[in-house]
C-alpha cells in the first residue's frame, strides 16, 4: 500500500473522536435522513399500504446485523483499514442501486446491501476504541464519540428533507455515496492500522465460529449484548414511530425534522455528563440509573396516554410532553451507550472485531424485532412506544442488576 496510504503516527485525540464519530455517523445519517422521504417513497412505490416504506428503515438494520457478522471477523483477519474498504464498497453499490430501483422490492434489497456495508463503519470504529482503550477509559472515549455522534442524526432529517426538495428522494442516496467516499478518505489518509500482528486471526469458517461461540459462551459479554439490544431497540422504535407519531399524532407538520433535531441535540449533552461521571461512578452504576429513570418516566407516561388522560389535553401539550418524554429517551442512551458496550468487550479485546461483530450484529437484529411489534401496535397515540420502551428498560434494568460482580464497571 502507498506510504500515503499507510500513516504510522497516532491520531491526535480529537480528531481520533471526530474520526470514530464519523464513522458512526455513516450508518445514523442514512437511517434517520431518509425520515422525510417516506412519504414520497410510499407514494410511488406502495400508495395502497404506506406503512410500507417503513421497511427501508428496518432493511437497512437488518443489513447492518448481517454484515457484522462476515465484517467483524474479517477485520480481525485483515485489519481495519482493509475492512472499512471492503465495507464503504458495499455501502456506495447500495446506495447507487437503490438510486436506481424500480419497485419497493429493489429498493429494500439494495438498502439490505447497503446496511451490510455499512456495519464495517461501526465495527471499524468500536474495534480501533478498543485496540486502543480499555475498561472505564472505553466507556469515557465512546461516551465523547457519542457526544459528537449524535449531532448527525440531529440534523440528518433536516439535511435529508433539503435535498429532497431539491434533488428527491433518489437525489439522497447520491449523498449516501458521497458520505462514504470522503469518510474512508479521511481514515486510510490519517488513521493507522490498529491491529496487533499477535491479535490476527486466519480468516476461516471453522475459527470465526469459534470465536463466536467465545463471545456467546461468554456470560458477560451475553448480558451486556442483551442489555445492549433492549436499549437500541426502544430507541430503533421511536425512530421509525416518529414522523407518524409526530405528523398524524401530534399534528408536527414540517415541523417533525426541527423537533427531532432539537431533541437530539439537546440529548447530545448526556456523552459529555457520562465521560465526567463514569471514570468516578463506574458504568453499571450510571447505566442502571438511567434506565431505572427512564422505565419510571416511560411507564408514568404510557398509563396516563393509554388511559386518555394526556389525549383529552390541547394538542400542543401534548406535543410538548412527547418531546419532554423523547429527550429522556435519548438522554438515556447517552449513559449508557458507551458504557454497555465497553462491559460487553472487556473480556473480549484478543478478538475486538468480531466481538463487536457478534455484539452489534445480534443487537441489531434483536432490536428489528423489538421495533417491529411496537411500530405495529400504533393506535394513533405515542402509549404504545411508551409501554415499549418501559418494559424494555426494566428488562435491562434487571440484567445489569442481575451481574453479581459489584467490582466489574
Amino acid at each position: 500500500m502507498p506510504r500515503l496510504l499507510a500513516p504510522t503516527r497516532p491520531l491526535p485525540f480529537g480528531e481520533l473522536v471526530l474520526l470514530l464519530a464519523a464513522l458512526m455517523s455513516m450508518m445514523a445519517f442514512a437511517i434517520d435522513s431518509i425520515l422525510p422521504a417516506l412519504p414520497e417513497i410510499a407514494a410511488e412505490f406502495t400508495p395502497q399500504d404506506a406503512s410500507r416504506a417503513q421497511l427501508v428503515i428496518a432493511a437497512f438494520i437488518l443489513g447492518t446485523g448481517i454484515g457484522q457478522f462476515f465484517i467483524g471477523p474479517f477485520s480481525d483477519s485483515y485489519g481495519r483499514r482493509r475492512a472499512l474498504m471492503l465495507g464503504v464498497g458495499l455501502f456506495i453499490a447500495g446506495a447507487l442501486g437503490a438510486r436506481a430501483a424500480g419497485s419497493i422490492e429493489a429498493l429494500l434489497a439494495f438498502r439490505l446491501l447497503q446496511g451490510t456495508g455499512a456495519a464495517a463503519s461501526r465495527i471499524v470504529s468500536q474495534a480501533v476504541m478498543r485496540d486502543l482503550f480499555s475498561g472505564r477509559a472505553q466507556a469515557r472515549v465512546g461516551s465523547i464519540v457519542f457526544s459528537f455522534f449524535v449531532i448527525v442524526p440531529a440534523v440528518a432529517p433536516m439535511i435529508g428533507q433539503q435535498i429532497i426538495a431539491f434533488v428527491g428522494w433518489r437525489g439522497l442516496f447520491a449523498s449516501y455515496g458521497w458520505l462514504g467516499a470522503v469518510v474512508l478518505t479521511w481514515f486510510l489518509l490519517r488513521q493507522p492500522e490498529t491491529l496487533r500482528p499477535e491479535n490476527r486471526r486466519a480468516f476461516r469458517l471453522g475459527r470465526v465460529l469459534v470465536a463466536m461461540r467465545e463471545v456467546l459462551a461468554t456470560p458477560v459479554a451475553l448480558r451486556y449484548l442483551l442489555v445492549a439490544s433492549l436499549g437500541f431497540g426502544q430507541l430503533m422504535a421511536y425512530i421509525s414511530s416518529a414522523q407518524q407519531i409526530y405528523v398524524d399524532a401530534l399534528g408536527a407538520g414540517d415541523r417533525f425534522v426541527y423537533y427531532f433535531a432539537g431533541v437530539a441535540l439537546i440529548s447530545g449533552l448526556s456523552g459529555f455528563i457520562n465521560s465526567r461521571l463514569v471514570m468516578r461512578l463506574g458504568m453499571r452504576p450510571l447505566a442502571s440509573v438511567a434506565f431505572a429513570s427512564q422505565g419510571l418516566i416511560a411507564a408514568a407516561l404510557a398509563v396516563l396516554w393509554l388511559s386518555g388522560i394526556i389525549s383529552a389535553l390541547p394538542q400542543g401539550w401534548q406535543l410538548v410532553i412527547f418531546i419532554a418524554w423523547s429527550v429522556s429517551l435519548f438522554f438515556m442512551n447517552g449513559l449508557t451507550f458507551g458504557n454497555i458496550t465497553a462491559l460487553a468487550m472487556e473480556p473480549l479485546g484478543h478478538i475486538a472485531g468480531t466481538a463487536s461483530a457478534v455484539i452489534g450484529a445480534l443487537s441489531s437484529i434483536l432490536a428489528v424485532a423489538i421495533a417491529a411489534p411496537v411500530g405495529l401496535a400504533y393506535n394513533g397515540t405515542p402509549g404504545p412506544l411508551l409501554a415499549g420502551a418501559a418494559i424494555c428498560s426494566v428488562l435491562a434494568l434487571a440484567l445489569i442488576r442481575g451481574d453479581r460482580d459489584r467490582v466489574r464497571g
